[in-house]
């Protein structure tokens, strides 16, 4: 008889590691120092199992074709590829991750975390689970289902139960030599509409901190670019500031920014104080064009 395919959250290599992602936000934003990072570098590295699952997640994911042929073609390959990994490791690397997790921070709270593409997330791992078995067979209707869900979403049409079920009936055959497994990269949690109130700087350096985890050179670059360009924002406007004690710290505050690009891995704490820093800017700025502005309504009255 079937399996019933049963959906497990915590078990879900994608969902672990986006709410470790947004884990990572919440730590960097509180100006605490955060575990995540180093839970991410861990078990999520290209040469782990969870880190080599999580590229065929993205892909699926991100990929998108208007021919539901290639479409097809693509969920195949990467069935064929999730084959190639190893179902012990795993599950061993899973369980040490969550106990890893439960260890650092209340599970009920890290776990209830809304996913917003939950629904596709799912679906891609009742396929793997389904089409990874050796030992037991899965609820074809429900396999069926799950990969009708998949392919909706990489062709975003409507594709027929019918359509996925006459493929299940074929041999997947032999692995796509063409496709290459994306780069491994951080999901980026959608900033935009938990953290509205970040301008879009702060929003970049976040991305590009979580981005660039597992890239510590990337994201040096990166901070050492924008220390580069705030300082001369900071210079342009020293000169326009009458009152001294002001004048002192905003010159004190651009001697000190140079410290943000010491050091060969950037961390939690130059993270929180260039996000300040782009907070500095803003004001400086939003302070100069209202004098600007009463300015120029003084002389034309």
């Amino acid at each position: 008889m079937a399996r019933k395919l049963k959906h497990s959250k915590i078990k879900n290599t994608s969902i672990l590691f986006e709410l470790l992602t947004r884990q990572i936000t919440a730590d960097v934003l509180a100006g605490k120092s955060t575990k995540s990072v180093k839970i991410v570098k861990k078990y999520f590295n290209e040469n782990t199992e969870l880190g080599k699952e999580l590229q065929l997640y993205r892909i699926l994911s991100e990929r998108h074709y208007q021919s539901e042929f290639k479409a097809r073609d693509l969920l195949s390959a990467v069935v064929e590829s999730r084959k190639n990994l190893s179902n012990s490791k795993l599950r061993n690397e899973k369980y040490n991750l969550i106990k890893e997790i439960k260890e650092n921070y209340n599970s009920t709270d890290f776990f209830n975390g809304r996913v917003t593409n939950y629904r596709l997330l799912a679906a891609i791992y009742n396929t793997f689970l389904a089409e990874s078995a050796t030992t037991v067979s899965f609820n074809p209707e429900q396999t069926t289902n799950s990969k009708h869900t998949i392919l909706e979403h990489i062709t975003n049409k409507k594709i027929t139960t019918k359509q996925v079920k006459e493929k299940m009936l074929k041999e997947y055959g032999k692995k796509d030599k063409d496709l290459r497994l994306l780069t491994y990269q951080i999901l980026v949690d959608k900033f935009n509409t938990k953290y509205k109130s970040l301008n879009e700087s702060q929003k970049n350096l976040l991305k590009s901190y979580i981005n660039n985890i597992s890239n510590t050179n990337s994201l040096r670059e990166f901070v050492n670019k924008e220390v580069t360009t705030l300082k001369n924002i900071l210079n342009s406007h020293v000169n326009k500031i009458n009152d001294t004690i002001t004048k002192i710290k905003l010159t004190e505050s651009i001697n000190q920014i140079d410290n943000l690009t010491k050091g060969k891995i950037v961390n939690e704490k130059q993270v929180l104080t260039l996000m300040r820093y782009y907070e500095l800017v803003k004001e400086i700025k939003n302070v100069h064009s209202n004098w600007t502005t009463a300015s120029f309504s003084s002389r034309t009255d």
